[in-house]
């Protein structure tokens, strides 16, 4: 086996073994009731300047899914359309573009219409084969890939062009969503997200998340371990899905400077900062090993990527940050916009 192989599962079982002993169990929500019979649509638009407040309804979820648009700077002209998911709380916390991020100021002059979808906690935003205790009804990689772009494109009278970026779990989805409908995004950004799930590091990785933090059961998700469907939405072993798509894809090294070590301290002072920053450093570092696990998979069969591996880092937003400015350029570049 060789020395990069071995490195690569020794982090991500060390990730594994801490998100065990830290995370908590964190949630609890009802599971929809679908009406066969009414179909999916936009339930309600709230503007607010430029910001729409959408209640869209999910025939597959049976429920009305909040989405935020940040509308283009010349709302007189067709704009296309920037998903930008959030990590595993789903928008519903803190832990989001929003509130972590000048992400939105940053894309205020740009013409683009930027699309939030809030909801989804613990989901991985993926297609679950039965309703959750915990998390209820998720269907949402039916939800982006059938109900909610046609949608989006008439009441919005967008170009029709679609980009993708997530971060941290999310950086999952994106690369399984665009491989689950390929050409509906024409460039797609990871940041610090696992590609690997089947595996059994990835596997474990993707259940504490899951599981551990968010309460529900992965076996409602993909099914047991020797279910095939763990296979089907590996990004990893589906890479060839990716061809044709625009890629971006980074990750830090896990080790932290002097700011990521005052900032774990300073918003938790006392040994949960301690903590948080362990974790910081660990779940990057594994995050890490699966980015360059992907990176070896799109290279063995000549699929071009443009990568972002730092040599320092943790895992937290101003790196998600900055990562989204440093692949606008590619963002834009699949959505027909200058850079």
């Amino acid at each position: 086996m060789k020395l990069s192989a071995l490195r690569n599962r020794t982090a991500l079982r060390t990730a594994a073994v801490a998100l065990t002993a830290a995370l908590s169990v964190a949630l609890a929500t009802g599971a929809g009731s679908a009406d066969p019979d009414k179909p999916s649509a936009i339930s309600s638009i709230q503007k607010d300047g430029r910001t729409w407040h959408l209640k869209v309804y999910s025939a597959a979820m049976g429920q009305d899914i909040p989405v935020d648009v940040q509308r283009p700077a010349d709302e007189s002209q067709a704009a296309p359309n920037l998903y930008m998911l959030n990590g595993l709380d789903g928008g519903l916390g803190t832990a989001s573009w929003n509130a972590q991020t000048n992400a939105l100021g940053f894309l205020a002059d740009k013409q683009v219409n930027v699309i939030q979808p809030i909801g989804g906690r613990g989901s991985y935003y993926t297609d679950w084969i039965k309703d959750d205790p915990q998390l209820g009804r998720n269907k949402w990689t039916t939800f982006f890939t059938q109900e909610l772009p046609p949608l989006l494109d008439a009441a919005l009278g967008s170009t029709g062009l679609n980009a993708l970026a997530g971060l941290s779990t999310s950086g999952t989805s994106v690369l399984q969503l665009a491989e689950a409908q390929p050409g509906l995004w024409k460039s797609v950004a990871a940041y610090s997200g696992c590609a690997q799930i089947a595996d059994p590091m990835g596997k474990q990785f993707l259940k504490f998340a899951v599981e551990t933090w968010a309460g529900g059961k992965t076996e409602n998700m993909y099914g047991p371990d020797n279910s095939p469907l763990w296979t089907a939405n590996d990004p990893v072993i589906n890479a060839e899905k990716l061809r044709g798509t625009q890629l971006y894809i980074s990750s830090g090294s896990g080790i932290p400077l002097m700011k990521d070590v005052e900032y774990y301290t300073k918003s938790a002072p006392g040994p949960q900062g301690d903590i948080n920053l362990a974790l910081g450093m660990i779940i990057e570092g594994g995050v890490n090993a699966c980015t360059h696990n992907l990176k070896d998979k799109l290279d063995s069969i000549n699929i071009p990527a443009t990568y972002q591996f730092d040599p320092v880092g943790t895992h937290y937003w101003p790196y998600w940050e900055t990562a989204l400015h440093d692949s606008w350029p590619l963002l834009a570049s699949g959505m027909g916009l200058p850079a």
